[in-house]
């Protein structure tokens, strides 16, 4: 395995290199059309409006789909499948079902060829993933069972999606884990650490109710159309009880003030929160000319429990 938890071609499973293998004579492993010819035959050209960026390339698919994984006999959520790509190579690496999000009536057309190759297994919802209250959603399709999220998302709704997805109640979610393509500043700020120009209140939320980490990173080259910036996979892993316990509102609201005016010290942003943010912080170990930027994700949890129980 390589450093920093990011996997490489060479650590893919047998299925993986099958995939290679196919590549090269030009035979797709589940006998599917190739994604640029559905992307043709659906008049599929990705809109912008949308925040439609493909990946085309069923080895790049799969490799979202491992980090995902393990996924036999699982049930997958996946939010903006556009062409297919994903969709297929989560069934190719074991998943048992897929629920797909997708409010392009183009891209509900295409993927009516994998549900017909996978029949039974794919359920194509035309709907906004913004407005989905997940927990009846999957009580309506019989899923009893939690979930795995995979998806390349639509990176003009993707931090307010996985924000979302974070703030679920109750906790532990209605997932698993996820994997989430992400544009790469996006991805840094979910992992960066105190004391970075990155870290703020994505990073707090995440890491607070996640172990994150980056499953692997793209160039703009591999996506249609290409992006103006890198991408990577963020792989998040719900911790079961979050410490120091804390209501996600409270933690929301510290950090919105907190970061609101990071420049400025703790006892002046903390104003907007509380009437003597001295007291607050001298109840959490934090001088009071301290930054949000240098604030552990733990103590930001402490200030959240102090306001819950009135302190």
């Amino acid at each position: 395995m390589s450093t920093g938890g990011e996997e490489t071609d060479e650590d893919a499973p047998a299925s993986g290199r099958l995939a290679h293998a196919a590549a090269r004579t030009g035979q797709s492993p589940d006998r599917l059309p190739p994604l640029g010819a559905v992307i043709a035959a659906h008049g599929l050209a990705p809109k912008k409006s949308l925040g439609q960026n493909f990946l085309l390339d069923l080895n790049l698919t799969r490799k979202l789909a491992r980090v995902a994984g393990p996924l036999q006999g699982c049930t997958v959520v996946e939010i903006g499948p556009g062409p297919g790509g994903l969709t297929r190579a989560l069934f190719l690496e074991g998943a048992e079902r897929v629920i797909a999000v997708e409010r392009d009536d183009r891209a509900v057309a295409a993927l009516a060829d994998v549900a017909q190759r996978y029949p039974g297994r794919l359920e194509i919802l035309g709907a906004d993933a913004l407005s989905i209250d997940w927990p009846a959603e999957l009580a309506r399709l019989g899923v009893k069972e939690r979930v795995i999220i995979a998806a390349n998302l639509p990176y003009n709704i993707a931090t307010v999606l996985l924000i979302g997805w974070l703030e679920a109640e109750p906790w532990p979610p209605w997932y698993t884990r996820m994997s989430l393509m992400f544009q790469k500043e996006v991805a840094e700020r979910i992992i960066a650490q105190p004391g970075t120009k990155a870290y703020g209140r994505l990073a707090v939320i995440s890491q607070w109710r996640c172990a994150v980490r980056i499953g692997f990173r793209l160039g703009p080259e591999a996506f249609t159309p290409p992006p103006k910036v890198a991408s990577a996979a963020v792989h998040f892993t719900p911790r079961e009880t979050p410490m120091p316990a804390c209501s996600v509102k409270t933690l929301g609201r510290v950090t919105q003030a907190a970061f609101g005016q990071r420049r400025k010290m703790l006892r002046q942003s903390l104003k907007t929160l509380v009437a003597m943010p001295e007291l607050l912080l001298e109840k959490v170990g934090i001088a009071p000319e301290e930054r949000a930027e240098r604030v552990s994700v733990e103590a930001f949890a402490r200030m959240a429990r102090i306001l819950d129980e009135g302190g």
